[in-house]
């Protein structure tokens, strides 16, 4: 007998305007019908609009159905066919909540249908919001339990913000959707997550929050949403790490398929249905929510190793083994989206800055992935274009590749940050470290990096030193604290404590995760951490800061 139909996802909430919202989840069955029943009793329904998602695979690496293991299912990258369906629920008045649930048919009739939840249009200016601050998910070990302690210690969230790193690999389906380890994104915040922690031989089993069902969610674009040449690996992580910058590309490979020669972030867009610009699309925008005005910029470049050991392509040089060969290259941390002045990106931001909308708001708060300031190792080197440098031997045979990267060309820094001061931007949220910390600039913008559930790089602070400098001597690069200046703020209620029982200004941990929490009726963000070594532990409010108005 055929088995019962599933959903592959509860439903979600995306792109709220003041009369309506739209109401999204997968299959992986294309169906004949897939419909919303919404109000009371559930007596209206809208018809789904149907997509099929292009790039998603499953691999040798990853962890779904009965693999887990390398390669017991998967030994190459083999498509996985995922449905996409979205309905429009119009007609809203705004601060009202309305029931609503989804169903879909299979093309044998059968049906199913997800459980009952509620939707809104966006909120009024004047509404008093929750707002969840998150990135880096990426699978990461604690974030099942992060979100789980977000609904027990806040309840319903009324939207959440996410500053890139959703997932690891953006194509490997599972890691969306069903990972069999338990923690794959959308399952970790719609509650149906089952990921063990093993503390000392006890296991700890947690489930994620029931948020994105009731909540939209606003997300940017990380390093972890852009995939590099397309199916040219014999592997989804080599392919991820097989990106090169789109100028490079146009030379090896001519105007033809050039993103298929450079990086993309397809998976990602498909994925979600989120504000756009006219420049940007949906990699950069800018949307209004309550009291909020929320500008959201594609800021993100190449991750690299320090080294090329092993035939790795580095941040600051090319492995030998691939000199003669400039296709293979990395090209260093390259950037993926110009962001420097007079680029199309700064331009839409200028005009952006000077809108009414961003203007009449009372808290304006801009979301990017890389981080203007941070004692986290990701901020070295600068983000900047890499100056490409190739050493020569007498006979012009290439000896070296390396990359320099001017401290005092940043663009963030030189070009951007002068931006938001102007503005007067209260809050700058960032990820990409995955630690908590923050600063205060002299004029009073905040700037948080809450992104603290699993795989810390720690933080370089006292004694504590950056391991990724540049090889070479280099004044310009700092191995403690925050390279351009700014003093890490001490959390302000309860913080933690170092071995000599002195307070520190930031929490980078691999049991202890951390979340944020914006109220927009009060202007303030709280953070809050939770030992996972003792899961009966109470959840503990660490810091707390009021934004100006």
């Amino acid at each position: 007998m055929t088995s019962p139909p599933q959903l592959l996802t509860d439903p979600f909430l995306q792109l709220p305007t003041p009369t309506s919202v739209r109401v999204v989840w997968f299959t992986e069955f294309a169906g004949y019908r897939h419909l919303v029943s919404y109000g009371e009793n559930l007596a209206t329904t809208v018809c789904a609009k149907t997509t099929k998602l292009s790039r998603t695979r499953e691999d040798q690496q990853s962890r779904v159905g009965s693999q887990t293991q390398d390669g017991q299912v998967y030994q190459h990258p083999v498509q996985r066919h995922i449905w996409r369906h979205e309905a429009e629920v119009t007609g809203l008045t705004p601060n009202k909540n309305l029931a609503y649930r989804v169903t879909s048919v299979r093309e044998d009739g059968q049906s199913v249908s997800s459980n009952v939840y509620s939707l809104a249009p966006t909120p009024t200016p004047g509404t008093s919001l929750k707002i969840l601050l998150t990135s880096d998910h990426q699978i990461k070990p604690m974030v099942a339990a992060n979100l789980q302690k977000v609904v027990e210690t806040i309840g319903q969230i009324d939207a959440v913000w996410f500053a890139g790193d959703l997932a690891n690999i953006p194509d490997r389906a599972s890691e969306w959707f069903d990972d069999n380890r338990g923690g794959a994104f959308f399952p970790c915040l719609q509650g149906r997550a089952k990921y063990e922690i093993d503390c000392n031989g006890t296991k700890t089993s947690y489930t994620g929050g029931q948020i994105l069902q009731h909540a939209p969610m606003f997300t940017c674009i990380g390093n972890h949403e852009v995939m590099g040449r397309f199916a040219r690996k014999d592997s989804l992580n080599e392919e991820f790490n097989d990106t090169i910058p789109r100028t490079v590309a146009l030379k090896l490979y001519g105007e033809n398929f050039l993103k298929d020669n450079s990086f993309n972030t397809d998976t990602y867009e498909e994925i979600f249905t989120l504000p756009e610009s006219p420049e940007g699309r949906k990699t950069y925008y800018a949307v209004s929510f309550g009291d909020v005005r929320l500008v959201v910029l594609y800021a993100t470049n190449m991750w690299r190793y320090v080294n090329t050991d092993g035939g790795k392509q580095g941040k600051y040089g090319e492995p030998e083994v691939e000199l003669d060969n400039p296709e293979n290259w990395g090209y260093g941390q390259h950037i993926y989206e110009p962001i420097a002045k007079d680029s199309q990106q700064y331009n839409w931001l200028v005009q952006e800055l000077n809108s009414s909308e961003f203007k009449q708001a009372k808290y304006k708060v801009v979301m990017l992935h890389h981080p203007p300031h941070t004692l986290g190792d990701n901020i070295v080197p600068a983000y900047t274009d890499p100056v490409q440098i190739i050493e020569r031997d007498e006979d012009a045979n290439i000896k070296a590749v390396r990359y320099e990267y001017p401290k005092q060309a940043d663009y963030i820094i030189r070009d951007l940050l002068p931006l938001l001061e102007a503005a007067e931007v209260q809050l700058v949220f960032f990820g990409h470290s995955h630690l908590w910390n923050r600063f205060c600039s002299p004029s009073g913008m905040h700037f948080l990096e809450t992104s603290n559930v699993g795989n810390s790089y720690g933080a370089a602070y006292k004694d504590k030193k950056r391991k990724n400098l540049p090889p070479w001597q280099n004044q310009d690069y700092v191995a403690i604290g925050d390279p351009y200046g700014l003093e890490p703020v001490t959390p302000t209620i309860a913080p933690m404590l170092d071995e000599n029982g002195q307070t520190i200004p930031y929490i980078a941990s691999n049991e202890i995760t951390v979340f944020s929490i914006f109220d927009t009726g009060t202007g303030t963000i709280s953070s809050y951490r939770f030992d996972t070594r003792k899961p009966d532990a109470e959840v503990i409010k660490f810091d707390e800061f009021k934004l100006k108005e």
